[in-house]
């Protein structure tokens, strides 16, 4: 597992490459990755709340941090859901925790993933964040397949202090990031 000092390793390596190739001066100027956002929604728990008790348990074994309940910001009527109900579970990780989980992404939950030849580069917003989503929870090791009630997505969400996509998208092929090629 990847502790403080490889954290430090990557980021002075990282520093002299970024500011080489983007022609930067400061090295306060270099974008960082703030925070990691995995997010599993779960709109089935409007008629079945104990869905989210299973998303949770899943959501702590994958990221070993405990996860959050998302409640609903407006009732929207067709979808029986009311302002305030529990619709989703999120956790944010940083520090040495997104850096192990980045680790085991990359290294571990990726290439199980069927027919993988890389991750979408189109996923990038305006201001240099990511958004990678994953089909189902399995292709990580820590879940069961035998104690999992139902296969779910979730989404994991890079935050950067970039400037811009193609900024950030260095800073995520230098963290092992496997882009493919359009």
């Amino acid at each position: 597992m990847q502790s403080e000092s490889s954290k430090q390793g990557f980021e002075k390596k990282f520093q002299p490459a970024y500011m080489k190739k983007f022609q930067v001066k400061n090295v306060n100027q270099v974008p960082r990755l703030e925070k990691l956002v995995v997010n599993v929604g779960a709109g089935e728990a409007v008629q079945n709340s104990k869905v989210l008790d299973f998303i949770q348990q899943d959501l702590k074994l994958i990221t070993g941090q405990k996860p959050v309940l998302a409640k609903a910001k407006k009732s929207i009527a067709t979808f029986k859901l009311r302002e305030g109900l529990p619709i989703g579970v999120f956790v944010t990780l940083r520090g040495v925790r997104m850096y192990n989980f980045i680790e085991r992404l990359v290294n571990i939950a990726l290439p199980r993933i069927r027919d993988f030849k890389g991750v979408s580069p189109k996923a990038f917003d305006s201001q240099g964040n990511y958004t990678l989503g994953i089909r189902e929870q399995l292709v990580f090791t820590e879940i069961d397949f035998d104690k999992t009630d139902k296969v779910r997505g979730l989404s994991i969400t890079f935050v950067t202090s970039a400037e811009n996509p193609q900024q950030a998208r260095f800073l995520l092929e230098n963290l092992g990031i496997p882009f493919r090629e359009n």
